[in-house]
């Protein structure tokens, strides 16, 4: 059964930094994308950030752009997200997503909140 265990959340003050962690465990398969969405409250999940682990291609949500960083460590099947110069619209749950196959099912995590204070 695949797990996704995620850590790093919290609360920190607006121009700070937090790192969230991301590990997957319970396939045979290798990844074939990782990433982060968020959801705020009353608002739909959106991307954060994604990264292809064949080549390392990233995709940001512009809002992000510049201050966050996805990282990867593909022998642990570990995703990290660096965020750097938090906003106050920054807050939300943080969900780590993943996908085994290209066309396969999406997998998530159970979500760590962030909540970055004015």
């Amino acid at each position: 059964q695949v797990q996704l265990v995620e850590s790093g959340g919290g609360l920190v003050q607006a121009g700070g930094s937090l790192r969230l962690s991301c590990a997957a465990s319970g396939s045979q398969r290798s990844l074939y994308t990782m990433g982060w969405y968020r959801q705020a409250p009353g608002k739909q999940r959106d991307i954060v950030a994604t990264m292809m682990r064949t080549n390392g291609s990233t995709n940001y949500a512009d809002s992000v752009k510049g201050r966050f960083t996805v990282s990867r460590e593909n022998a642990k099947n570990t995703v990290y997200l660096q965020m750097n110069f938090l906003k106050p619209e920054d807050t939300a749950v943080y969900y780590c997503y993943a996908k085994f196959l290209a066309f396969g099912p999406d997998f998530w995590g159970q979500g760590t909140q962030v909540t970055v204070s004015s």
